[in-house]
């Protein structure tokens, strides 16, 4: 009866390790799901280009310098720092960059990667490739980005830390706003005016406000 009850309980033992070995070792074949976060998203296809040394070391359209070398790129209205994973189309290639600047302008390009950053997905000698790009860390959900495609202007007429001087400005312009910004983890307030997707009609409002006496100039809103 001993010796039964040993083998009984050799074969259970033996039984169970197979069925663990299986579970654990099975493939997994979800290469997209296993390489991207839950929180990563798609949200836009189209052609790369890039950027090189006649733009090494020249300001960005965030105040950084330019380095070619690092992991960074160009697009026209996600918001800075966003973190962008690049994948290249026809070769399967990926590469993920932080947006620090503006661009390209060019027809049907939809973002301009840093040299560096052209190189890991094998794109330098063809200058362009079609792309995918997901959004790995930032919040679109929250931002004042509503096409990906067209920028938006506005007219910045002042900025300020305390709320009641932003709005006794903004009272003095008809058609004027206050949107409250987060800038270094501090609130400030600002005035601005009209929302355009065409840069010279924000230009041409620019002109017209100084004409009454309000200063300003046109920049894009970012986020």
């Amino acid at each position: 009866m001993r010796y039964l009850s040993f083998i009984i309980l050799l074969l259970a033992f033996l039984i169970s390790s197979c069925g663990t070995t299986e579970r654990m070792g099975a493939p997994d074949t979800d290469n997209t799901t296993k390489s991207t976060s839950s929180s990563s998203k798609k949200i836009e296809d189209g052609k790369a280009s890039w950027y090189g040394p006649n733009f090494h070391g020249k300001l960005t359209a965030n105040g950084e310098k330019y380095d070619m070398y690092a992991l960074t790129a160009a697009h026209r209205t996600l918001p800075f720092n966003s973190i962008i994973k690049v994948k290249n189309l026809d070769n399967g290639q990926s590469v993920t960059v932080r947006i620090n600047d503006r661009g390209p302008y060019a027809k049907n390009r939809i973002i301009d990667l840093s040299k560096k950053a052209a190189q890991e997905i094998d794109m330098l000698g063809a200058g362009t490739a079609r792309v995918s790009l997901i959004l790995m860390e930032g919040d679109l959900e929250n931002s004042r980005v509503t096409d990906l495609k067209t920028p938006t202007y506005t007219v910045q007429l002042a900025s300020y830390r305390k709320k009641d001087k932003a709005f006794s400005h903004s009272r003095k312009i008809s058609g004027s706003r206050v949107e409250t910004i987060i800038l270094d983890s501090q609130k400030v307030y600002r005035v601005y005016y009209g929302r355009y997707t065409d840069k010279d009609t924000a230009r041409q409002k620019k002109r017209m406000l100084a004409q009454k006496g309000y200063k300003g100039y046109v920049k894009q809103i970012e986020n």
